[in-house]
């Protein structure tokens, strides 16, 4: 869409949250709890439009979650100036939630948005009814990044160098470097234009693909060495437990990217990676390689996402997440079969 004409009722939503920030003397940009690459990229971004585009209000880009940035996106421009939302203690005039609706994954930051004025929402999730003042979900698009570069070319802000290198950030990190399904003509449309506009692709590479430190190799070998395949090898997962983390010396924010090994199985038509968490919780991510929907499996888990690409997290130990999640992986290949039952898996 970017560059081309916007429906009407995009724009309007466009101009209201354009009104509640005109409105606002202090303004909150917050992504949902464990950020990636489009919650960070698109975050920082976002409080640079404003920034540029309304002069005087105070913008703090929040950290759901009482954790530092991961390693790999501290290169992201402003990624040093994160305030940890348990250290925020004021009532913002309008809390923006980026690359989320629903304040559930918000963590430490929902009290904030509890004591917050307003609250506006960019976000390209699905989600339930809405509870904001103010709005724009976009479910098609592939990223939140392309909604904050939507939102920018609508309010007449030039993208700057950083800006677009953070929104370059978003987007390859949610499309996988262009190699999901979600990497429509309109992600490449994006893509491009943020590259005019000084953002550097091979940067984003550098860090997010390939800066691994040794330890998080390792991790990943052992990550691959457990792969175990169900329903004559189409449903794939892996894990690691805290031991691997305290061996390693990995820290659990660095460690999104290890679904992508579970997904690179040849064969596999659907990955889970799970891990544990301080907590006494386990973390799954949820990847489908096939027109399979694994987002409902997610919800059903607590948690949400893509038809492609989801997320939950459990109490327990990985031995228990397996014990809810596998089954009801491998009941979408039952269904399909239309057995009402479980096919005999193929573990390998």
């Amino acid at each position: 869409m970017l560059g081309g004409s916007m429906p009407a009722e995009q724009a309007a939503q466009f101009d209201a949250i354009a009104r509640l920030i005109e409105g606002a003397r202090t303004v909150v940009v917050c992504a949902h709890t464990s950020p990636d690459g489009d919650a960070l990229g698109s975050g920082l971004a976002l409080a640079e439009i404003i920034e540029r585009t309304w002069p005087g209000r105070e913008v703090t880009s929040l950290l759901a979650d009482d954790d530092v940035v991961p390693r790999t996106y501290e290169f992201l421009p402003g990624a040093d100036g994160f305030v940890r939302a348990c250290a925020y203690e004021g009532s913002p005039d309008l809390f923006v939630c980026v690359d989320l609706s629903q304040p559930g994954r918000l963590a430490d930051a929902r009290a904030v948005l509890e004591r917050s004025a307003h609250v506006a929402v960019l976000d390209h999730h699905p989600g339930g009814e809405p509870s904001w003042d103010a709005g724009v979900v976009r479910t098609d698009a592939a990223a939140a990044g392309i909604i904050v570069a939507e939102f920018a070319r609508h309010v007449g802000c030039e993208l700057t160098p950083t800006m677009a290198q953070n929104l370059l950030c978003a987007l390859m990190t949610d499309t996988g470097c262009f190699q999901y399904q979600n990497a429509n003509g309109e992600a490449f449309c994006v893509a491009s234009s943020l590259v005019e506009a000084g953002a550097s692709p091979s940067e984003v590479s550098l860090h997010v693909y390939q800066s691994d430190r040794l330890a998080y190799i390792h991790l990943s070998a052992t990550v691959m060495s457990r792969i175990t395949t169900f329903e004559q090898g189409k449903i794939a997962y892996s894990y690691a437990t805290s031991a691997d983390f305290a061996a390693t010396g990995v820290p659990v924010a660095e460690c999104d990217g290890l679904v992508d090994l579970v997904r690179r199985v040849d064969g596999c038509e659907v990955a889970l990676f799970l891990k544990e968490v301080p907590g006494g919780k386990v973390r799954g991510n949820l990847r489908a390689k096939s027109d399979r929907d694994i987002s409902s499996i997610a919800r059903e888990m607590g948690g949400g996402g893509h038809a492609a690409a989801a997320g939950f997290t459990v109490d327990g130990d990985i031995d228990e997440a397996l014990a809810v999640v596998l089954p009801k992986l491998r009941a979408l290949y039952a269904r399909a079969k239309g057995t009402g039952t479980f096919a005999r898996s193929a573990e390998s």
